[in-house]
Formats: structure tokens, sequence, C-alpha cells
């Protein structure tokens, strides 16, 4: 038991110091309807790894020089004639593959193409633990620095541009903190799977709430659970742990959607 806990604890405590910042992020993303953004800055971590390696960089600076180039490419592509969910999509598929391409054919890492994708928690130690925890309070701090010129954009952008807030300045500042996520994210739950890690704890909250505030604190316990039963789901199934966690929240969502219909239904039923 003592030998499974000095594998297990540093993976189950470095997944729950990530769902702190993940769930108050992923209810900002869904509030800002930027899942779709999300999804192609998490595939970009994977050309950034690809290029790390292949430059001989630390990882962290070609995820962050792709993460730059990401936003302002979006920023250059801007069309009215093209629908922003689509051109995002063509984004997120572009730079994955890439991505692959860059690091199957141009560097040494092809062995670990399955972590970068799916990531694996259970090689982190006790030693990588306070760089992600300092890492996630930096995160958060910025956080809550933005958010509340972040919840007033996404309640009422025109009457948040009336008092002073500049839409343009805070979109760029979110996308920093997102970009810094996903380079964080990566090795818990890898590439493919970021964006999962984000949005399926907040939209699990969101069937249950009635207020932001409700929505963060249920969307973080959501978040909590799921990085528990993944982790040891992960030893049980003997799979990667970002699959098992992401598993493991798309199922807790889809359970609380079908359990909220039916009490819905039953409400509906008893009033008519």
């Amino acid at each position: 038991m003592t030998t499974w806990l000095t594998i297990i604890a540093p993976a189950w405590i470095a997944g729950s110091i990530l769902a702190l910042l993940s769930a108050p992020l992923g209810c900002l993303v869904l509030w800002r309807r930027m899942a779709f953004f999300a999804d192609a800055l998490a595939h970009g971590t994977l050309l950034g790894v690809a290029l790390a390696a292949w430059w001989q960089l630390p990882m962290g600076i070609g995820v962050l020089l792709v993460s730059i180039a990401v936003v302002l490419g979006l920023v250059l592509i801007d069309d009215e004639r093209l629908p922003a969910d689509a051109v995002l999509a063509v984004v997120a598929v572009s730079l994955l593959c890439l991505g692959l391409l860059t690091l199957t054919q141009l560097t040494d890492q092809q062995a670990n193409v399955l972590g970068f994708l799916f990531g694996n928690l259970l090689e982190l130690d006790w030693a990588d633990l306070p760089l992600l925890a300092g890492s996630v309070l930096v995160g958060l701090g910025l956080l809550r620095y933005i958010w509340p010129a972040q919840i007033k954009l996404a309640t009422h952008e025109a009457l948040a541009r009336i008092q002073g807030i500049n839409p343009t300045r805070q979109r760029l500042f979110f996308m920093g903190i997102l970009a810094g996520f996903c380079a964080v994210a990566l090795q818990a739950v890898g590439s493919l799977l970021i964006s999962g890690l984000l949005v399926l704890p907040a939209l699990t909250a969101r069937l249950w709430v009635t207020s932001p505030k409700q929505m963060v604190i249920i969307s973080l316990v959501i978040a909590q659970l799921g990085v528990t039963l993944g982790v040891w789901g992960s030893i049980w199934l003997d799979i990667q742990t970002g699959l098992s966690i992401v598993l493991i929240l798309a199922i807790l969502f889809f359970l609380a959607l079908i359990l909220s219909k039916v009490i819905t239904s039953k409400f509906w039923v008893a009033r008519h």
C-alpha cells in the first residue's frame, strides 16, 4: 500500500491543484463562449512541445511561442464572412496535425506521443509539485484580478464598455491565462483532452445552479471528484490518466443531465 501511495499521491495532489484553476477558468470559458478557442489553444500545445523538442528549448517556451502565434493569427484571419466557430475548428485541427507531424518526423519523441496526447499524471513526483502549485497560484491571482471585468463582459458587453472596460484588452488577458493553463495541464490530461477538463465540470455545474458563485463552487467539486476517481481509475483500468479523468467527468455530466431531465419532467407532470 505504501508503494502505491508513493506513486499515486503526487499524481492525485497535482490533479487536485490543477482543478483549483480549471474550475473557475472553465466557467469563464463557457460564459465568454470561448470553448472552441480553448480547444484550438489546447491543440496548439502539442505543436509547442514539438517545436521545443526540435529546437532543444524548454517546453514552456515552445508552448508560449505557439500560444502567442495562435492569438495573433486569429486576430489576422478574423473575417466577417467566416463563422468564428468554423475558423477555430480549422485552426485546431491544423495545429494538431502540425504538432503530430513535427513530433513524429523531426524529433526523437515518437515514444512519448500518447503521453502528450492524453497526459500521464503518474509520471509526476513530489519534486514537481512546488512548481505546479506556484504556477496555479499565479494563474488564480491573475484570474482574480480580471474576474470582475470578465463577469461584466460576459453579462452585458455594451454596458461594460460604458463603464470603461476595454473588451480587447480583457480578451487578451483571458487568452494569456488560458494559454498558461494549457501549458501546465499538458502533462495531466494531454493536448487532446485539455478542453474536456476545462469545460465538462462547468457544463455539469450549469445544470444545477442559479448564480455564477454557485457554478464555480459546484464545478470545483466536480473537477476534484473527476481527478480523484480518474487517477484511481487509470490504475485500475491500466489506461492513460488524462483519458480516465476526462472519461469520468463525461460520465458525471451525462448522469447529471439525465437526472436533471427526469426531475424537470416529474415537476412538469406534477404541476399539470
